[in-house]
């Protein structure tokens, strides 16, 4: 065979890249002992590397036109191989304090990060659902990673059951639309649905965007984030919160605005009922928690609401608002959770919000940070936060969907109370025991991620950019 022959395949080199790195390093870990250590290097290292091919990539289609390298791809693919690196790169101090020293979960990652490459590049149903299993199978196994607890062992199991559940709902419709269009392309589909769909091919769809709102875990799809969440281990929340919510609604957007461009008021009632009550609950919700792991499960329910408000739009302006909205909340999420990982005393991990007593005064730069990062959640001005509900909500009364914006601000000012609790906690309350120091990959994490947020306001024009081209090369 010539090298012609596998030229073909260009598109794929990172994920193949990643594929044959998590087989290396399986067989590493599985003949030397105690290899945790390179193996998570080893890791970091290939993430980043395929991170780095994703950006100097051309645009091209492999695997029969069912793989597809775009703007749009290159845009997401990044985001979610960077998250998943900083994923492990966040776990390596939690698994040495806990004596959790697993080779296994770092390759498990770069298997998921395979299916998130998939994902963000399928352009037919059975790349889609390739992808999203293989995403899946790796984070079913890595949320009962910690086999010594029962919280852990309960939240695999509960994420596998509804997982399956939703994944067969995802190919009852994936088949009816088959069935009513004779194409799994997405190409195919979209001129199929041109001149409108039938009762059918409604139906398909419903059934493939209910299984893709479990996936970003949205109302009515969303019973499993609070437990999950609060059950894995930290560290594995933290990257349930990143990347996988990244390469689910990259997913959504290429399938709703790839496939069904010919019926967008259809799926458009969807999200906005969807939107709505992801909003509404996250706010709402999250009020009565005491959990702090729980707390932020109920706020990414919210924060995929304000998400998929871009999305609802269906324009090329809501799909930026969208990707700009992604890379910000990647920057707020990561950083909180450096902050919930740093919540240890001597007898372990804490994750109650009264632990956060009096913080301020036992550990002012933490207190500040995760201030810092609560406000942008909320959407305070001149936070990296606030621009990314600007540019949704923007996006959204730019389509004539003023009602969805105004439910949005007002779901985000009932959000705000919340944060400002946990702030009022650590700024006002009594002081509690102080926590030991933080660790120096965390403290590096939680620099990058909080000065992003504080300092995005100065210079917003290259991720403005960037989401604007990898937006239009979607249409």
């Amino acid at each position: 065979m010539t090298a012609a022959t596998y030229l073909p395949l260009y598109p794929a080199i990172p994920e193949i890249v990643l594929a044959i790195g998590a087989m290396a390093l399986l067989m590493l870990g599985a003949y030397r002992e105690n290899s945790t250590q390179v193996v998570n290097l080893g890791a970091v290292m290939l993430l980043i590397a395929a991170a780095l091919i994703v950006h100097w990539l051309p645009n091209g289609v492999t695997f029969g036109g069912s793989f597809v390298v775009d703007g749009f791809a290159r845009f997401l693919k990044v985001l979610a191989f960077l998250a998943s690196a900083v994923a492990i790169v966040m776990s390596l101090h939690y698994q040495a304090a806990e004596k959790q020293r697993m080779f296994e979960y770092s390759i498990l990652i770069l298997l998921s990060a395979v299916g998130m490459g998939m994902m963000i590049s399928a352009a037919d149903l059975i790349a889609l659902y390739l992808g999203l299993e293989l995403m899946s199978l790796a984070l079913y196994v890595v949320a009962a990673s910690n086999r010594d607890s029962v919280r852990s062992t309960e939240a695999g199991l509960k994420y596998f059951v509804l997982g399956a559940l939703s994944s067969g709902m995802l190919l009852y419709g994936c088949s009816l639309i088959y069935g009513f269009t004779g194409t799994v392309a997405f190409t195919g589909i979209a001129k199929a649905t041109q001149g409108g769909a039938g009762i059918g091919l409604i139906f398909g769809l419903v059934f493939v965007f209910a299984g893709l709102c479990f996936k970003v875990s949205a109302v009515p799809f969303h019973m499993w984030t609070p437990d999950v969440y609060e059950g894995a281990p930290t560290p594995v929340t933290a990257f349930f919160a990143a990347a996988p919510k990244i390469a689910a609604i990259a997913l959504f957007m290429r399938l709703a605005i790839g496939a069904f461009p010919g019926i967008v008021p259809q799926w458009q009632q969807i999200l906005v009922f969807v939107a709505i009550a992801s909003m509404t609950l996250g706010a709402f919700a999250a009020i009565g928690q005491h959990n702090i792991k729980r707390l932020m499960a109920y706020s990414s329910i919210g924060h995929m609401g304000f998400a998929l408000v871009g999305l609802a739009a269906g324009t090329a302006e809501g799909v930026q608002g969208v990707l700009i909205y992604m890379a910000i909340y990647l920057a707020m999420t990561l950083g909180t959770f450096c902050c919930i990982l740093a919540m240890r005393r001597a007898g372990g991990a804490v994750e109650n919000i009264s632990d956060l007593a009096g913080l301020s005064r036992t550990n002012p730069a933490l207190a500040f940070f995760l201030a810092l990062l609560l406000f942008s959640l909320a959407g305070i001005p001149p936070l990296a936060g606030f621009f990314a509900k600007y540019y949704v909500f923007l996006a959204a009364m730019q389509a004539g969907m003023f009602t969805l914006a105004v439910i949005g601000v007002l779901a985000s000012v009932v959000g705000a109370f919340y944060y400002l609790m946990i702030i009022k906690t650590m700024y006002f309350d009594e002081p509690a025991e102080g926590f030991v120091p933080m660790p120096g990959e965390l403290k590096a994490v939680l620099g990058v991620t909080g000065l992003f947020n504080l300092l995005y306001f100065i210079y917003p024009a290259p991720l403005l950019q960037a989401a604007s081209a990898a937006a239009k090369s979607l249409f």
